[in-house]
């Protein structure tokens, strides 16, 4: 299931210079979560095991069923929505798997999603949005009162954001050292570029979900484009230093606007 990723020199270095601890795996398939049985094939490759359990009442009545069991005492990796890259932390050293759609990624974006993951395993973020919500995740359900999907979906979104208000500085400072790599972040960020300038009308109109204007706002956040209220709101120091608790008072604030 699992073999060692030969890396481009540009990642192979970064790899180098900030985790050369961290093991970097191709995936033999595709995957949402990885069930017990896979993941702990990871066992031959690392030194250890760390499976990762939360408490069942940090999540919501309606929660979907692979956040369930991401939760429970199950050895499980990965949710729906993580892409093509997975980093984590359950594994001693931490693991970045890539899955095997990968392959069919463009070569300089798929470097730039790699090199993420050894980013957010150096700067000490959260495998996921579930340990960095905490209890608060019900409170978060509770203040959208849009169902257990959309808040999955926003929840994964201002994750992302919290976690680009972390990281972005560090791409920004590529340029000049990593320049390929510099070069695919920015790429990422030019294609988002006239896509959330008018994302509350879309909302208001009706023309774009709640959820997905969210996630594609807290996208935008990674890369510190410009954003419309009440988006502009989680490109914030207050976000960045107060995490869960000032989401969730942000989503209270916003649906609260929307239904006015």
């Amino acid at each position: 299931m699992f073999a060692e990723r030969t890396l481009s020199p540009a990642v192979e270095r970064l790899h180098r210079e900030i985790t050369p601890d961290v093991l970097v795996l191709d995936t033999e398939r595709d995957f949402e979560t990885l069930p017990p049985a896979v993941a702990e094939e990871l066992g031959l490759l690392v030194e250890s095991l760390d499976p990762a359990s939360y408490p069942e009442a940090w999540l919501p009545e309606n929660a979907p069923a692979q956040l369930e069991a991401y939760a429970s005492e199950q050895f499980t990796i990965g949710l729906p929505g993580d892409g093509t890259v997975v980093r984590t932390h359950q594994t001693e050293p931490p693991t970045v798997l890539v899955k095997a759609r990968a392959e069919t990624t463009p070569a300089s974006f798929r470097d730039f999603l790699i090199a993420e993951a050894l980013v957010e395993i150096d700067e000490g973020v959260p495998e996921s949005f579930l340990p960095f919500f905490g209890e608060q995740y019900a409170e978060l359900d509770s203040a959208l009162g849009l169902g257990g999907t959309a808040t999955y979906q926003i929840a994964a979104a201002l994750f992302d954001a919290w976690v680009g208000l972390h990281t972005r500085e560090r791409f920004r400072a590529w340029a000049g050292d990593h320049d390929e790599l510099h070069a695919a972040w920015e790429d990422a960020g030019d294609r988002l570029v006239g896509r959330i300038d008018d994302l509350p009308g879309e909302v208001a109109r009706g023309e774009t979900e709640f959820p997905a204007a969210t996630e594609l706002a807290c996208s935008a956040v990674k890369h510190g484009l410009d954003l419309p209220a009440p988006f502009a709101a989680l490109d914030t120091l207050a976000y960045r230093d107060h995490g869960a608790e000032y989401a969730v008072r942000w989503a209270e604030k916003t649906i609260d606007s929307l239904t006015e």
